[in-house]
């Protein structure tokens, strides 16, 4: 069973709705217990980092959530802020990540000269930068929903898993680190290429 964890933020309903378009049973997870049950977990999230930092914390949720991915491997992809909730610290806030992947969360910072629009919104084009599971029947014109004004940068290039680009920005769209998988798009909200990458997810060991 795939567990979307539920802390008060990000629209659970429509991760649920392209899970079950793939095929795959899930269940929203707000309690301990059931974080304990779950064979696969899908950390989403929309909004500031310290609220959702804030959510988890009194959610009661992070001791379980930390057995299970630290300590029971047990698979999770973390989806826009719940990507960069993974991470180590982020300059939108001051409360420390999970700490889960060696990553720090950053703002856009166009250059001076460039007229470059932030958040990050609308469709855009993402680059395989290692073989994965996880990107199977994605070809190198994969588009996905992105809405974002911060970006993650992971410190260890080996975790990167998919990169693009905004303006003369490239930053990694995609890491994955053993068991941690973190997407700063929608999937939900990505069509074809969502159900691609979900369907991997729910495919995977």
């Amino acid at each position: 069973m795939i567990s979307v964890v539920d802390y008060k933020t990000g629209n659970l309903g429509s991760i649920q709705n392209m899970l079950k378009k793939v095929g795959a049973d899930s269940a929203i997870a707000g309690d301990p217990q059931a974080i304990r049950r779950a064979s696969k977990l899908i950390l989403p999230g929309v909004g500031a980092f310290d609220t959702g930092m804030k959510n988890l914390m009194d959610s009661g949720l992070l001791q379980s959530l930390n057995e299970a991915v630290l300590e029971r491997n047990v698979p999770v992809l973390g989806v826009c802020l719940g990507m960069q909730l993974m991470t180590q610290s982020s300059e939108e806030g001051r409360l420390p990540g999970l700490g889960w992947v060696q990553a720090t969360t950053r703002r856009f910072r166009p250059a001076a000269e460039e007229t470059l629009r932030v958040p990050h919104m609308g469709w855009n084009v993402v680059s395989p930068v290692k073989e994965s599971a996880m990107t199977r029947g994605l070809s190198a014109e994969s588009r996905f929903y992105f809405v974002h004004s911060y970006h993650v940068r992971c410190l260890m290039p080996e975790d990167v898993l998919l990169r693009s680009s905004h303006g003369s920005i490239t930053f990694d769209a995609a890491f994955e680190h053993g068991n941690i998988v973190g997407v700063q798009f929608h999937p939900e909200k990505s069509h074809r290429f969502g159900m691609i990458l979900l369907k991997n997810f729910v495919e995977c060991a």
